[in-house]
């Protein structure tokens, strides 16, 4: 948090404080709603009663807009000095209104401003396929209504408020297909790299601007790593941008294996990037609520939101009477399908993100597509896992080691070695041509650890493979099966990870300190990277959000049903940043199957 220090002429008194981001909204309607005139003119920006979008180019649009942002300025200047805040954003498309950086004094004054409507502390959000087009029926019944496959979403527009776009994949490459012609409906413009010099745009994006006055002025931006451009810095931006809109036919190969060819639903739909969410922190409302209203003005047709507010607002007692629904509703208003993630916090009821009544939420669906792998122990039992690998050689069993039983010497056991995260603390004499046996702490779901790094300890050791045994999971824990390029399996159920140990420690004889004298347990690890497709399909995913919505403080009982559909959001395969990222497991890859 920021602090500065303030001076405000009022009575004489002078007013120290904490800095503090806060969403002013003022009467007055904004663009979008404006029905009168305004300075001697008349400034209308939808008729009442038509479906046309907003038409922002409009000589009277554009000086009522003017005429808001004076009217922002004017406030902030009669209440305060100069220098004692920071305005951050007007808003006036969607709602009329500013971001303002300033004291928790400062805001107490403008919600005693005349003409002021609310005042709301800005509050966070976050971040909330080769296969999907055929299982939702797309290839024979919806394409072919929009002309094929290669037409399918044409002259559509969908803006994507998220963590960017990572232009130069091929799922966004424009020399993939026919020439993009222009789209003259769309207002928006292409920033340019301040590295590279280039923009960010080639036909199939069309638009690509960042926001991050909120998350500098809070202090939480890091330009190395969250990129002061549209640039994805995580991943998840591109992820949501290729499943929608992605080309078709897109090769998905990694580790030597071609796991089918990706396609966006609407792969000629074009890409207009509105970048308002970085990698440690996710964002900030007033980033994402100018993200908005930069897109409606822009005209894009479907707004695309993978993003939720961290909860709802402190003040607001209502849960959707904010900016930011506020935001949305005028959004919908102008002529833009919004759609909106439920958010990750299931399998838990209420655990809704998404709260417009006026949006489309949308719930995560598990398809039929699944991907298992089994590990079979020298006992005769099979233990069901999953790992996207290849099998260990046909027709033979490998020697067990455990990474506990393999430390160079005892000092390394600080460095927690049975997550098999560190290479040079084992012995690779005792691993080479073994699987090697690690435990699956909760440092692989909260910490660091990964299982990309567990299969590139087990092959710098020259293991033939590796399992995890998971050690303990709390409820709703998620398990995503990794791509790996030796043969690796991660054993989710606690009972049948207790099977293996047991197996493993009932056949590994120790002297009286507890030191192996011999590995004798043996296993092999099977062939999962082919799809098994079942027929109990869709089913809403475990960490899909519930409803319904009793957050609100003036009721006991739901008064919003949500989500509002379910489509297919678990273990999709689409495009990835390289650039960096969160998740340990995807460091440097083009393609991910994740949720």
């Amino acid at each position: 948090m920021a602090y500065i220090k303030t001076k405000v002429s009022l009575k004489g008194v002078l007013i120290l404080g904490k800095a503090e981001i806060y969403i002013v909204t003022l009467e007055g309607e904004p663009v979008i709603s404006y029905r009168g005139g305004v300075n001697g003119f008349e400034a209308t920006a939808v008729e009442s009663d038509s479906d046309e979008k907003i038409d922002v180019t409009s000589d009277l649009v554009i000086s009522y807009a003017r005429h808001l942002e004076k009217r922002h300025d004017m406030l902030l200047d009669m209440l305060f000095e100069e220098g004692t805040y920071k305005k951050l954003y007007s808003y006036r498309h969607l709602i009329n209104g500013f971001a303002v950086h300033t004291t928790p004094e400062q805001a107490d004054m403008l919600r005693q401003a005349p003409g002021v409507k609310s005042v709301e502390r800005d509050w966070k959000v976050r971040k909330l396929t080769t296969h999907t087009p055929q299982f939702l029926g797309l290839p024979t019944g919806v394409w072919p209504t929009g002309g094929g496959f290669d037409r399918a979403g044409e002259d559509i527009v969908i803006g994507f408020v998220d963590s960017g776009i990572y232009p130069h994949h091929p799922s966004f490459a424009s020399h993939r297909s026919d020439p993009y012609g222009p789209v003259p409906k769309y207002r928006g413009k292409c920033e340019v790299d301040r590295e590279t010099k280039r923009d960010y745009c080639n036909g199939k994006i069309i638009g690509a601007q960042h926001f991050a006055e909120a998350a500098k002025t809070a202090g939480a931006f890091n330009p190395d790593i969250d990129f002061d451009s549209p640039l994805d810095g995580d991943g998840h931006g591109s992820h949501t941008a290729a499943i929608a809109a992605g080309n078709n036919g897109i090769p998905v190969r990694m580790h030597g294996f071609e796991f089918g060819r990706a396609s966006g639903m609407a792969p000629r739909a074009r890409i207009a990037v509105y970048k308002a969410l970085y990698r440690i922190f996710g964002g900030f409302v007033a980033d994402v609520v100018a993200a908005i209203d930069q897109a409606v003005h822009d005209g894009v047709d479907i707004l695309n939101l993978s993003v939720g507010p961290n909860s709802p607002p402190a003040t607001t007692k209502t849960t959707y009477l904010n900016p930011f629904d506020a935001t949305l509703l005028a959004a919908v208003k102008a002529g833009v399908f919004v759609v909106q993630a439920a958010g990750n916090g299931g399998p838990f009821p209420k655990t809704l993100l998404s709260y417009s009544p006026w949006i489309a939420t949308v719930a995560a669906a598990v398809d039929d597509r699944r991907y298992k792998n089994h590990f079979t122990l020298g006992n005769g039992k099979i233990l069901a896992g999953l790992g996207l690998s290849p099998a260990t050689h046909t027709n033979r069993t490998f020697t067990l080691v455990a990474a506990n039983d393999v430390l160079l010497d005892s000092s390394v056991a600080k460095y927690s070695p049975s997550d098999c995260q560190r290479p040079e603390v084992l012995n690779k004499n005792l691993v080479q041509g073994n699987i090697l046996l690690c435990g699956y702490s909760f440092n692989f779901v909260v910490g660091t650890a990964s299982i990309k790094k567990v299969s590139q300890t087990a092959k710098s050791l020259g293991a033939a493979g590796f399992v995890l045994a998971v050690e303990n999971t709390s409820p709703g824990t998620k398990f995503d099966p990794v791509p790996v390029g030796i043969p690796g399996i991660l054993i989710t159920d606690v009972t049948k990870s207790t099977d293996l140990i047991d197996y493993y420690n009932m056949s590994t004889p120790r002297d009286w300190t507890g030191r192996v004298k011999s590995f004798k347990a043996v296993g092999s690890i099977g062939e999962g990277l082919r799809p098994i497709l079942h027929k109990s399909a869709p089913t809403v995913a475990l960490f899909s959000a519930r409803g319904p919505n009793i957050k609100d403080y003036s009721f006991q009982d739901a008064d919003l049903l949500k989500p509002d559909i379910l489509a297919p959001g678990s273990l999709i395969w689409a495009a990835w940043a390289p650039n960096g990222t969160d998740e340990p497991n995807y460091v440097g890859k083009v393609f991910i199957h994740l949720t």
